[in-house]
């Protein structure tokens, strides 16, 4: 092999680091990639405590217990929070970014950064099928804010929120507005990412 792309493989890969005035500099690892290799140990990948699919993911962990319907389905009565839209979406789009929310340090971004995980399906209309609803609680039919809430207690192992709360309804229509930039077959990532749901 050339060397030249020889380095450049194993800068990618992070398995090489440079000398740069005697200080050596590794290839930067991509927190956010869910495609990056999976590692064994995260002492030989720093990257694998934030990176949705190494081997000590949490949702991976998270993925064997039965979800409880009366967490994530809509309860009766239901009256959701209303709010203009583009600030629900703008308050939606920062609570998809944040941490807080989860017991584990995770947040919608740590698996959906760009997209990422998201099924060929995301682009229909809910309510529809979606795999990890189906597999955790064997529920055919989700509505979007019933599936956020899904995603709070499995990869997120967090409680549900507040059904009447601002916080879902933000998250329900930001997570809606994501799908107007969806395009299906678009997200390679997908199938390997422990976070994602199979396809159907």
């Amino acid at each position: 092999m050339n060397p030249s792309l020889l380095a450049k493989a194993l800068l990618s890969s992070g398995a090489l680091t440079l000398s740069l005035g005697g200080a050596a500099l590794a290839a930067p690892c991509r927190p956010s990639n869910p495609c990056a290799p999976r590692s064994s140990s995260s002492r030989s990948n720093p990257c694998a405590a934030k990176n949705p699919c190494a081997a000590r993911n949490p949702c991976a962990a998270a993925m064997a217990d039965k979800v409880d319907t009366r967490l994530v389905l809509r309860p009766k009565p239901y009256r959701p929070y209303r709010g203009k839209s583009a600030e629900l979406i703008a308050y939606g789009e920062k609570l998809f970014a944040d941490t807080s929310l989860s017991s584990n340090g995770m947040s919608c971004n740590t698996c959906h950064q760009d997209h990422g995980a998201f099924q060929n399906s995301f682009a229909r209309l809910y309510p529809h099928k979606v795999a990890m609803a189906h597999e955790r609680s064997a529920v055919k039919s989700v509505q979007l804010d019933e599936m956020v809430q899904f995603c709070m207690v499995v990869p997120m192992a967090a409680q549900p929120l507040p059904w009447s709360g601002k916080e879902l309804a933000a998250l329900t229509v930001y997570t809606a507005s994501l799908q107007k930039s969806f395009r299906t077959g678009g997200n390679p990532c997908a199938a390997k990412n422990p976070c994602a749901a199979q396809r159907h």
